[in-house]
């Protein structure tokens, strides 16, 4: 029985990054080697020299929108926090409440900068996920007027202009994710034409994501864990290309392990993509098989979080605890804003 407490790791608080890089894609780089059990520190630029002709990297372009609104209560003028997670359909939307104990169906919101009448009603209560009915219909073009950009709740800051564009992809370009594909963030414009350039193949996918990537896991048996589902997109040009990598015996990277749970979902158990949209539940820590990708490119996780499962089924528990160890001691930047990994 695998157990949660096995996944768990000191961090020093400080290491936690609060802001990105001065500059996008100067970050340090760990290159985590599973052939030869060895760990190499650099920096992220150098992560072309790993990649060659007849590659794939495949990118999430899904697009952060300001999913944080500010609310009051309209009969105490409480303060809540939401974070939007899903849009059922339009008006209708999943998200997060915080305090959320105490906002039980019925309660009417209103929006902080809004309009007067633009109001919001809790429709359904399922403890930590609210379903809520917007008076305004398009709730996306109220967010972007009056909406933060949902920082993670380890960046203890308020947003600032700049993470506007930060904590962004400079390739996002379907809106729809409640946080960023973070190790998209390192990648520049002039480095993934670097990457063209030497025949590296640059294809796209879509997950939007939200609580099915950031949610705590709460059993400590691994197994009993599930994952909220989050929606993806692969389209049939894309498939057809990385099938054709396959065939050329080219390696496939994975960008993210948002990307890389979006591939499992699509793979076939003969290691062929198939194109489509629909929801992404799938749970992945040690003992899955892996059919999809070649290689990870990531960030480092939080303690006990499903994402470094993830990374530890990919690459071995032991070998990515040395290498969290030596981030650690080497001072790297962890998290959202921080440094990144390469696993080959």
């Amino acid at each position: 029985m695998l157990k949660l407490s096995d996944f768990d790791y000191d961090l020093p608080p400080e290491l936690i990054a609060q802001h990105p890089a001065p500059r996008r894609g100067h970050s340090r780089l760990m290159v985590v080697d599973r052939a030869s059990n060895s760990i190499r520190i650099g920096t992220f630029p150098e992560i072309i020299g790993h990649f060659g002709s007849g590659d794939a990297l495949v990118l999430n372009d899904t697009k952060v929108f300001p999913a944080r609104l500010r609310a009051r209560k309209v009969e105490t003028g409480a303060h809540v926090e939401l974070l939007l997670l899903n849009e059922i359909e339009k008006g209708t939307w999943e998200a997060m409440a915080r305090p959320g104990r105490r906002l039980k169906a019925g309660t009417l919101l209103s929006i902080e900068g809004a309009r007067q009448a633009d109001t919001v009603e809790v429709v359904e209560d399922r403890g930590a996920i609210k379903t809520l009915k917007f008076s305004v219909g398009d709730v996306r073009r109220l967010c972007w007027r009056v909406g933060e950009i949902p920082l993670p709740p380890y960046i203890r800051r308020e947003a600032e202009s700049d993470d506007i564009h930060r904590y962004q992809t400079v390739f996002a370009r379907r809106e729809g994710a409640s946080a960023a594909p973070t190790a998209g963030l390192h990648f520049t414009s002039e480095l993934l034409k670097e990457l063209s350039d030497k025949g590296v193949s640059v294809e796209f996918v879509t997950l939007h994501i939200g609580l099915g990537t950031f949610q705590p896991l709460e059993h400590e048996e691994v197994e009993k864990n599930t994952i909220f589902p989050e929606r993806y997109r692969m389209t049939a040009k894309t498939a057809r290309r990385l099938n054709e990598v396959r065939r050329r015996e080219g390696r496939v990277i994975a960008v993210g392990t948002t990307t890389l749970r979006l591939l499992e979902t699509v793979v076939t158990e003969k290691g062929e993509y198939e194109a489509g949209e629909g929801i992404a539940d799938i749970f992945i820590y040690p003992g899955h098989t892996f059919r999809s990708a070649d290689a990870l490119i990531t960030n480092f996780h939080l303690p006990r979080s499903s994402l470094l499962l993830l990374v530890c089924a990919f690459a071995g528990r032991d070998l990515i605890m040395r290498a969290y160890e030596t981030a650690v001691k080497e001072q790297f930047r962890f998290y959202s804003y921080g440094d990144a990994m390469l696993i080959l």
